[in-house]
């Protein structure tokens, strides 16, 4: 069977997950050939945990004529940097979310792409799971009617208290809405489609934060970047979206996202996994009732997008699901509310982009068609 050969670049925190998934699940589909990281143990261990994976240097990753997807797991501010090298390669490339941390960056890749006859593509992929393609199937069977609204809420204390190297977050790139906005902004156009208009507020609450997790612990780290994030969506369809991202907030009792139509509302799982649960309430029901979840990939199957990335590589005129049009309207989107707090007005859209195409029902583990 046809195998597409990547390389990884990046072999930090995420990235167990995508070589699991890769060098398993979709091994029918993807061959994992070489790793690189600026820290070699890092790279090194992976290559010893892999089999037929060799840990290299970018240089040799990039010239090798074999591989043809360079899958970025680099922090957000090397993401543009990184994704440059391997289109100017003539390799099609998959980044970790954001796409980029600038607008112009994005838009060049899309350009460099089209010129060199390759593909570029970003995370979430959560979008493809068994949740929210439920939830896909509910709204174009027209269960809830006409989606109106929505409202999305993700919402913590941020991640100095757990994650070993957590400074990034608080710098530019960084912040609630470009760490997770893209997993909920992403499942809403995936459900609504693209957006056109974009308000907002933000505020940093907090100018300095504290890792408390081992290795740094007691390490001061300063803010850049708003820590509380509010904003509100107009989407093409003409449902008006309501989110709030935020790093500065103890607890509290809101849904993850709930789609609100002329018949129904819909509670959409939580878009940083694959899985549920799943629940409606139509005009007709005193209360929520559970959905069985249709479709597969309901555990974490990080890396399914670079898998339906290599499929559109054997299979010309096919897209990829999470491609780079959609990355770039997310990191618009997220843009776009920063710039409205900023400015204090709404934002027009630049880009836009298509409803990814649903994943079909009863496919088995490793398969995408």
């Amino acid at each position: 069977m046809e195998t597409v050969k990547v390389g990884v670049v990046g072999c930090g925190c995420i990235s167990g997950i995508y070589f699991s998934n890769m060098c398993r699940l979709f091994s029918g589909t993807l061959e994992v050939v070489a790793c690189s990281d600026l820290i070699k143990e890092r790279s090194k261990a992976k290559a010893a945990e892999f089999v037929g994976v060799r840990a290299v240097s970018n240089k040799v990753l990039f010239s090798d004529p074999e591989i043809k997807i360079v899958v970025n797991l680099t922090q957000p501010l090397n993401h543009a940097k990184v994704a440059f090298q391997a289109l100017k390669a003539g390799k099609s490339v998959h980044n970790e979310k954001p796409l980029a941390i600038k607008r112009k960056d994005a838009e060049k890749m899309l350009a460099l792409a089209k010129e060199k006859g390759v593909l570029v593509g970003g995370a979430p992929d959560t979008f493809m799971g068994a949740g929210i393609q439920t939830c896909r199937k509910l709204i174009d069977d027209g269960v809830i009617g006409e989606p109106v609204a929505a409202t999305a809420f993700m919402m913590c204390h941020g991640h100095e208290s757990w994650h070993p190297d957590p400074e990034f977050y608080y710098q530019v790139g960084g912040g609630p809405m470009f760490d997770m906005g893209p997993y909920y902004i992403t499942a809403l156009i995936n459900l609504l489609g693209p957006a056109k208009r974009v308000t907002g507020s933000a505020r940093i609450t907090f100018p300095t934060r504290t890792i408390t997790s081992e290795k740094k612990r007691g390490q001061v780290v300063q803010v850049e970047v708003p820590t509380h994030v509010a904003g509100v969506i107009d989407f093409a369809s003409g449902a008006v979206a309501t989110i709030i991202t935020s790093f500065d907030i103890w607890g509290h009792s809101l849904p993850c996202i709930e789609i609100y139509g002329t018949k129904g509302s819909l509670q959409v799982p939580d878009p940083n996994g694959f899985g549920g649960p799943v629940r409606v309430r139509t005009s007709g029901d005193g209360q929520w009732q559970d959905v069985p979840l249709t479709h597969g990939y309901s555990e974490n199957v990080r890396g399914i997008a670079v898998a339906d990335m290599a499929k559109a590589i054997m299979n010309k005129g096919r897209t990829h699901r999470a491609n780079g049009e959609l990355a770039s309207h997310v990191l618009d989107v997220m843009h776009a509310v920063h710039d409205a707090s900023t400015k204090g007005r709404h934002v027009m859209l630049k880009t836009t982009c298509q409803r990814p195409a649903a994943m079909p029902i009863g496919l088995s583990n490793g398969n995408l068609d």
